[in-house]
């Protein structure tokens, strides 16, 4: 066998295996990118999750400030989660995690939740739209009952834009929709958003909401805050099941 035809069987063998190389690493990512991580953090080229970023503190403060909240105002621990409404691990924590919370400490005077918005809009462009659209209805309604109500909905109707069940999904992926959608889900309500919506009343509440996630070490969606009596947070990141936010309110509970 001559040189030459040795030297072409080797270009030949070497090209089919790594034809099979890329096609078992594009399998392989394909497959990590359908199936998620379950944490919720968000990994981009923005300020939230860039590879470089600081470490999350132990222990961090942040405040309420002026937004809806379910419970008791003057429970022992507070709650305070930054989300962006079309994060789909968001929607996993409200579908499967949130209504532990509310029947086991909420609804029992224990802790006080609050909502603050997160939106990564380079990822997800409902996000921003639908937390106005959420705040619009608050303030037609003049309560945080309305607030949730809008909450919820907007949830509910990811989950059937998804494939499943209103309230229990699964959650299987991102859903997309836009401003007239929420008009639509807020007018179900009883709910006239549609100037409101359109002036972006709203808009400079919910990017300081944002501003104060990011000061609070937050870097992915949904962002928890746990705050105990002493006024220290304690964050966590991610659609985290109940049985860690237990953790977390029964020792601030016992504290």
């Amino acid at each position: 066998m001559s040189e030459e035809l040795t030297l072409k069987i080797k270009k030949d063998d070497l090209w089919k295996y790594s034809t099979f190389l890329l096609l078992a690493v594009l399998i392989i990512g394909g497959f990590v990118f359908l199936t998620g991580d379950n944490s919720g953090k968000v990994v981009n080229t923005g300020t939230q999750g860039a590879p470089n970023a600081p470490s999350q503190p132990s222990q961090v403060k942040v405040s309420a400030d002026d937004d809806p909240f379910l419970g008791d105002s003057k429970a022992e621990v507070e709650i305070i989660e930054f989300s962006d409404y079309q994060c789909p691990f968001c929607r996993k924590f409200w579908t499967e995690t949130l209504p532990s919370i509310k029947s086991e400490y909420i609804d029992t005077g224990k802790v006080k939740f609050v909502y603050r918005d997160f939106p990564l809009d380079s990822i997800h462009p409902g996000a921003t739209p639908a937390a106005e659209a959420a705040e619009c209805v608050r303030d037609i309604a003049g309560s945080d009952e309305a607030y949730f109500e809008m909450h919820d909905k907007i949830f509910q109707e990811q989950n059937i834009l998804d494939g499943g069940d209103p309230n229990n999904g699964p959650v299987r992926g991102t859903a997309s929709f836009g401003a007239s959608d929420l008009k639509e889900w807020a007018k179900d309500l009883g709910y006239e958003i549609s100037d409101c919506l359109d002036s972006g009343k709203f808009k400079s509440e919910v990017q300081k909401d944002l501003s104060d996630a990011k000061a609070a070490g937050g870097r992915g969606t949904p962002y928890f805050v746990i705050i105990g009596s002493d006024g220290e947070g304690t964050p966590l990141s991610g659609a985290q099941p109940f049985s860690a936010f237990k953790q977390l309110i029964d020792a601030e509970l016992n504290a």
